[in-house]
């Protein structure tokens, strides 16, 4: 049951995503390997995915201009991406704290107050 669940909340999820920007995918997630022609992200629902870059492939850290250099394994990314054939080509890789981000607030304490979470 919990297992069905997961997959019809994925698959809702990836549908609106679709149906949001057209054709193109968003990889969010972890960074676990870079290499000079991909990156790979442990997604949120725990999948390894690979995405090619290209000259055109943009780079934003913190809401500014960044390199593929700044970018570091561990790193939370958000990666637009579009279909070539059977792969995934970056079009923009964002990470890093977003400009204008209030951090989160958690869920009250004993005491009543409120802790902040930053991400």
């Amino acid at each position: 049951m919990n297992r069905t669940l997961a997959v019809v909340t994925l698959l809702f999820t990836v549908s609106l995503m679709a149906l949001a920007h057209g054709n193109e995918k968003h990889v969010m997630g972890k960074v676990t390997s870079i290499s000079d022609t991909s990156i790979t992200v442990e997604t949120t629902a725990k999948q390894s995915v690979t995405v090619d870059m290209s000259d055109k492939t943009k780079f934003e850290k913190s809401g500014a201009p960044a390199t593929l250099k700044d970018l570091k394994v561990g790193d939370r990314v958000v990666i637009h991406a579009g279909v070539s054939g059977d792969k995934l080509v970056a079009n923009e890789v964002q990470f890093g704290a977003m400009k204008g981000k209030q951090p989160m607030e958690s869920p009250s304490q004993s005491d009543g107050s409120a802790r902040l979470l930053a991400f």
